[in-house]
């Protein structure tokens, strides 16, 4: 398979020693079927040692390698270059978190968010003798959001988290509402709390493009709606 040429316009940042972040560009001939993570690694092993990213397991379970790749978030691991369709490829890093270096944002303030609903089964009552239950169509209804790899491509394109630092962000409103919609869990009302106002789901622009841009098929927009509807239940 002949290989073609591509260009790699990179996003490079460093906050120890650039003012302002900077484009890079590599260029590199790959075969059809090489990922964006792929050429990325290979720009690092071949051309540029000092190039920064984040990735783990290649194969869309960790979610550590999302980024922005010619203006879209998406993972770099399951993104082929030829898929495309251009051969300028801009890649820069996840949008709304900090910088640490070119394509790697600091995640800790989007994991803190997550603690913040507490996401942990809490049930009441006594300890059943077996297991608790939970019937089939009450599995369905919580089962999507168990599904997250918390890869942050969801805050990534949330309007909201851009302008609010605050705001909880749509993982972790999708996290907690997979735990309301748990009928084994008892701490519903402290749960809702949790989330009240501007910064949790009264904050949301239900544009749904967390939705979209989910590689997992999670909807936090349709969590968040469900969410409402308990705070508000005369609300339509």
């Amino acid at each position: 398979m002949k290989p073609t040429a591509f260009t790699f316009v990179v996003e490079r940042f460093d906050p120890a020693t650039d003012d302002a972040p900077y484009a890079q560009e590599y260029s590199i001939e790959l075969t059809e079927g090489t990922t964006v993570l792929e050429a990325l690694l290979r720009i690092q092993a071949e051309q540029d040692g000092s190039l920064s990213l984040r990735y783990a397991c290649r194969g869309a379970v960790c979610g550590s390698c999302a980024m922005l790749v010619n203006g879209e978030v998406t993972l770099a691991c399951r993104t082929q270059v030829n898929g495309l369709w251009t051969d300028m490829i801009a890649v820069g890093p996840l949008p709304h978190l900090p910088v640490l270096k070119d394509l790697v944002v600091d995640l800790g303030p989007f994991f803190e968010k997550d603690l913040a609903v507490e996401p942990w089964l809490q049930p009441s009552g006594p300890v059943p003798a077996r297991e608790r239950l939970i019937t089939p169509a009450e599995r369905a209804e919580a089962e999507p959001y168990t599904n997250c790899i918390m890869c942050a491509s969801c805050h990534g394109v949330c309007p909201v988290t851009e302008r609010d630092g605050e705001y909880l962000g749509p993982a972790a409103l999708a996290k907690h509402y997979r735990f309301l919609a748990d009928p084994r869990d008892g701490a519903d009302a402290a749960r809702l709390q949790l989330v009240e106002g501007e910064h949790g789901v009264g904050g949301c622009d239900t544009v749904w493009r967390c939705v979209r841009v989910c590689p997992k098929g999670v909807p936090p927009t349709k969590g968040i709606l469900a969410t409402r509807a308990r705070l508000s239940p005369g609300d339509k």
